[in-house]
């Protein structure tokens, strides 16, 4: 009996040994996941002139020569812009400012130019060796392919980036080039008015050399633009061109030519 009951305590203190530890530990032991930090997706950096062009730091373009700028998600080549008279939010405050045309003579850019007309209009310069001559080249195939129409029923515009450089007389030189026809007129004037339309128009650039290729299309009497990619095809250009001339909506997105 005497041993019997010792090893009846001995069970009853482990017993009672264990079940505080056993209150202790908890049944269920809730997880709660890690929250994951979220991470800014990294810059990607494109040419303006080559989209194909891409990297993930700054620098140069190994085609052309320009700065890459940081691309941003889902760029579009062509994006409908609005004139001041009524569309949309964004709005194209065209200046009537005087300037120089090809020839010297004084005018005024909205009135002379773009008012009541179905414009074309990009940016140049003349000692420019990359962007430029290509665009100038797609100008005289464009105005080519729309044969009696360019110059009766649509302008177009060339503005120097480069005032201080492009004088009338160069301006005239670097359009024969091309044999531009009377319905295309090349513009520049005084810096700080030849400034103040770029920066209207959405073609300002702290350097000459990062102007941007594209080219605003539009007509002045139905209120109706884009602004698309200036090396575009010919045909698709030529297709924008006839909707602004019709006073169609323009947001038709301009194929990049290879």
């Amino acid at each position: 009996m005497h041993l019997k009951t010792q090893s009846a305590i001995m069970t009853l203190f482990c017993v009672l040994t264990f079940i505080p530890v056993q209150a202790q530990t908890p049944h269920h032991v809730s997880k709660t996941p890690a929250k994951k930090s979220k991470q800014k997706p990294q810059a990607t950096y494109s040419c303006p002139m080559h989209p194909d062009v891409k990297s993930k730091s700054a620098g140069r373009c190994p085609k052309c020569g320009m700065d890459l700028r940081v691309a941003q998600h889902d760029e579009v080549t062509a994006e409908p812009i609005a004139v001041s008279h009524d569309i949309g939010a964004t709005k194209l405050n065209i200046p009537d400012l005087e300037l120089l045309d090809q020839n010297g003579r004084t005018i005024h850019f909205y009135t002379d130019l773009v008012k009541g007309q179905t414009v074309v209009i990009n940016f140049i310069f003349t000692t420019c060796t990359t962007i430029c001559p290509p665009l100038g080249a797609t100008f005289a195939r464009v105005q080519k392919e729309l044969g009696d129409k360019a110059g009766r029923d649509v302008r177009f515009i060339s503005i120097s980036v480069d005032p201080a450089t492009d004088t009338p007389e160069r301006l005239k030189a670097w359009g024969a080039k091309f044999h531009a026809g009377d319905g295309w007129t090349f513009v520049t004037g005084a810096k700080p008015q030849v400034d103040e339309l770029l920066s209207a128009l959405g073609a300002s650039s702290a350097r000459r050399e990062d102007h941007s290729p594209t080219v605003l299309i539009g007509n002045d009497a139905h209120g109706t633009w884009t602004r698309t990619y200036g090396l575009a095809n010919t045909s698709k250009l030529v297709q924008i061109i006839n909707e602004a001339m019709a006073g169609k909506s323009l947001t038709a997105t301009a194929e990049v030519s290879n």
